[in-house]
């Protein structure tokens, strides 16, 4: 099954906490999920009355979709327990934090889960850091084998 991952935060954002949260999808959503087509390009949360919402996350339309089919950068809402999102939403007060999501799955019993992170951005010389210490550990595992 397809996991579709964000690979852009992990060089963005320094990743603090990680929560894996429910997704409301409608049935063309999950099955455009279920080949592969989404992008997690530019998306973020964001808190709205309480409850925790995902932004631009593109997710295709279903190739075989009716008039039925869904708008592929529509809002889609977050399930987290109410404890949980109290703990992000006291966090996302202090200054520079931020939701991301990471990547996007299905669990064991094939239900689409989300997972985010609570991140705090990097500076540009900690984005060369990071792209320092790849490379690396790329020669380290080279010069191993």
């Amino acid at each position: 099954m397809a996991e579709i991952k964000n690979r852009n935060a992990f060089y963005e954002y320094f990743i603090i906490d990680k929560y894996t949260a429910g997704i409301v999808l409608t049935g063309t959503e999950v099955k455009s999920l279920r080949s592969g087509k989404a992008s997690f390009n530019d998306s973020y949360c964001i808190f709205q009355k309480g409850e925790l919402w995902i932004k631009s996350f593109h997710i295709a339309e279903y190739t075989h979709g009716t008039f039925n089919n869904h708008d592929p950068l529509r809002e889609r809402k977050l399930l987290l327990s109410k404890r949980e999102l109290k703990r992000i939403e006291n966090k996302l007060k202090e200054q520079g934090y931020t939701i991301v999501p990471l990547r996007l799955f299905f669990n064991e019993k094939n239900i689409a889960k989300v997972e985010i992170g609570l991140a705090k951005g990097k500076k540009l010389h900690d984005k060369r850091e990071t792209i320092k210490q790849r490379e690396s550990d790329r020669e380290l595992k080279r010069y191993i084998k």
